[in-house]
């Protein structure tokens, strides 16, 4: 019946409804948009912000990389342990730095853990456009080749596992290929801007 009468339309000059002109979807109306008002959230000044948060006393790490281009390297307080199964930690690095790049390079990094006596090493890995490396005693890591520093008191070799973003940071995950630990040490601390030890 259908066919029958597509074939009367053709014949009287009539246009079938399939060749008749579609008219465009009409659009969906559009949400409201709009930003956060002054009274919905307290603005926080950024030395505040630093200031409270430098109560938080954490431990100092320098994460380390080797990409085509030799060594690199950072100091970064902000590292923590992310899962057990499977083995994942985590640091965050500015979207600003110069060395995150050459360790996005080269897929994967060591965590160094900073021992009590190494402050000095630290401050030569927290300044920018300096040969970091220079005089500094490495190893290669053993699942990574990423350098891994002498006289550390614990160390964790990883390949990066996924990167997200957060604010003016990005989150690295990276999944532990490696890792281990010295006996004895003290941890370096690091609390409102100054490096501490732990005492019993």
């Amino acid at each position: 019946m259908a066919a029958t009468a597509v074939r009367y339309l053709r014949s009287v000059g009539a246009a079938t409804t399939a060749e008749q002109p579609q008219p465009p979807p009409e659009a969906l109306p559009r949400p409201d948009l709009r930003a956060v008002r002054d009274d919905e959230r307290l603005p926080v000044d950024p030395a505040e912000f630093r200031r409270v948060l430098g109560h938080f006393a954490s431990g100092v790490t320098v994460v380390t990389a080797r990409d085509a281009d030799g060594p690199a390297g950072f100091a970064c307080q902000s590292f923590a342990s992310l899962s057990l199964d499977p083995p994942l930690v985590a640091f965050m690095v500015a979207r600003t730095s110069t060395t995150w790049p050459r360790i996005a390079r080269a897929g994967a990094f060591c965590v160094n853990i900073l021992g009590a006596e190494q402050g000095p090493l630290c401050r030569g890995f927290a300044v920018s456009g300096a040969d970091k490396f220079a005089g500094v005693a490495y190893e290669d890591a053993p699942a990574t080749g990423s350098p891994l520093l002498d006289s550390v008191p614990a160390w964790v070799d990883c390949r990066v596992h996924a990167v997200h973003t957060g604010g003016d940071h990005l989150i690295v995950v990276g999944r532990v290929e490696a890792l281990g630990a010295a006996a004895e040490g003290e941890p370096l601390l690091f609390h409102r801007g100054v490096f501490g030890r732990f005492s019993r």
